[in-house]
């Protein structure tokens, strides 16, 4: 991981490999925000023109490298798009940080003298340069060629107490995204419950979080039938992970519950060989909410957490739940399982309940939970659903703050309806039988298994947590870390 400072160095002195700035797309041609005065100066105040000359127009995202006469230094141009109000957008420079620190993917020191006029706008830019620089190599042959590097972000506020505050957050912060990105990334086959729980252990009594962890025996004892039905066909048994992590005089509870499913292939109603490609990522949401609460824990918020991790591997084998079967959840409810392929709703349904028993102020779950999200928000957007329009909001508005693209979403009361209904012999079924409003209905049955009275928020990931694209802005191909920001930000908020 690499390492980064604050320095009040001045941009066109600094001593680094590559020194990152912003361009403004203004009218038909570029403008240079705060910041980078210095580097104007040292080419006798033209250097709009040359930027001109190469092509610049200042297109969020694009990147120009500009030659630097008698100097060993490159200097990178990543356009920060317009600001029409003069003002730039955190967003905009955490993207701008990630173009710049890929474009310098091989230096092994990178300079950014992009606009921090406050410390939310220095955190902006620590965060994208430091989650974008990341590269998992641990399964290829022969060593990366990328540059751990040494960054460094060129403010005035480098003394300031904020500012210093803030690139602290920025540090813990990437190091979680980091962490849930390689966690993601693992291979199946090398990721397991039992695996998984193994380091969620090691990290939360690293930072002094408590855990605990159910196997397969205490899962049966308490009557988690979620969690052990979507389990039984794997031969990797299933795990419930419990996190809590208790400041001095919290402020508030939150309670994170996220769907840890280490491989889904659908179970016996069987995926597509192209539909379980990625299907190691259905994890991403018990990676995300154990990244975010140790990520709390390292910053010392005065917010009580506690978190739920529901993980197992969803396998056909002749141990394996059957279409028809009945399922008795833990808390007594029983559910008719109608389609093995909806099997995070069942780990969930079982953590849910659990969380409810602690009481807390806000649940928040996170789950790559439906193909139908992806098809209503693409894969850049989650969905955002919740039973009170206060408690999604309050989450959705974190989630901007966090530079993550989140939208809301209703729970339509016919859906809760519709999944009584379609079982003859349960209390439920785990689908609707419909082939639209899958994502809906799919927060309506994990809404039945939240206490009345406690604000809940579901967060359908599935878009947003794995890219199967090519690289962007600070996201990699893979697993990108998704609602690790959100939820730190939630925690914030909060204090």
């Amino acid at each position: 991981m690499s390492t980064i400072t604050l320095s009040k160095s001045d941009a066109a002195g600094v001593k680094t490999d590559v020194v990152v700035f912003g361009v403004v797309k203004l009218g038909g041609g570029v403008a240079l925000p705060a910041g980078t005065e210095s580097l104007n100066a040292a080419y006798d105040g033209r250097l709009v023109e040359v930027l001109s000359g190469l092509g610049a127009t200042g297109k969020a995202g694009e990147v120009t490298k500009v030659p630097v006469p008698g100097r060993s230094a490159t200097l990178i141009a990543v356009g920060l798009g317009p600001a029409p109000d003069g003002a730039l957008k955190t967003e905009d420079l955490r993207v701008a940080a990630g173009v710049g620190v890929r474009a310098a993917k091989t230096a092994q020191s990178v300079a950014f003298a992009l606009p921090t006029p406050d410390a939310d706008c220095v955190r902006a830019v620590a965060e994208g340069a430091l989650i974008g620089r990341y590269s998992f190599n641990a399964y290829k042959s022969e060593a990366s060629t990328d540059a751990p590097g040494n960054l460094t972000v060129l403010t005035d506020l480098a003394r300031n107490k904020d500012a210093k505050a803030a690139l602290e957050r920025a540090q813990v912060v990437a190091d979680a995204v980091h962490q849930v990105r390689d966690w993601v990334n693992t291979p199946p086959s090398d990721l397991h419950p039992a695996e998984f729980a193994v380091h969620a252990q090691k990290l939360a009594r690293e930072y002094g979080v408590k855990v605990e962890v159910l196997d397969e025996k205490a899962l049966a004892k308490g009557g988690y039938g979620g969690i052990l039905g979507v389990g039984q066909g794997s031969t990797n048994p299933p795990r419930l992970i419990r996190l809590s992590y208790t400041p001095k005089k919290p402020v508030t509870h939150l309670a994170f519950v996220g769907k840890g499913i280490t491989f889904d292939s659908g179970g016996l109603s069987l995926k597509t060989a192209s539909g379980m490609v990625s299907m190691k990522a259905d994890m991403a949401g018990a990676a995300a909410v154990v990244g975010a609460t140790i990520a709390i824990a390292r910053l010392g918020l005065p917010v009580q957490v506690t978190t739920y991790a529901a993980m197992a591997e969803n396998m056909p084998s002749g141990s394996a739940a059957r279409p028809s079967d009945v399922l008795t959840m833990y808390g007594g409810k029983t559910v008719e399982v109608l389609n093995t392929d909806a099997e995070g709703r069942l780990v969930l349904g079982d953590a849910l309940v659990r969380a409810s028993e602690d009481q807390p102020d806000l649940i928040v779950d996170v789950a790559t939970l439906t193909g139908a999200c992806v098809v209503a928000l693409g894969t850049k957007v989650a969905g955002a659903f919740a039973n009170t329009d206060t408690a999604r909001e309050r989450v959705v508005d974190a989630a901007i703050a966090a530079g993550e693209a989140m939208w809301p979403l209703p729970i339509p009361s016919e859906m809760l309806d519709k999944l009584r209904s379609h079982s003859k012999v349960a209390d439920l079924a785990n689908i609707t039988g419909e082939a639209w409003g899958g994502a809906l209905a799919a927060a309506a049955f994990l809404g039945d298994f939240v206490a009345d009275g406690i604000d809940w928020v579901h967060l359908d990931v599935a878009g947003p947590a794995f890219n199967d694209g090519g690289p962007s802005g600070y996201t990699p191909t893979g697993g990108t870390g998704y609602s690790v920001r959100t939820l730190v930000e939630l925690a914030a908020a909060a204090s």
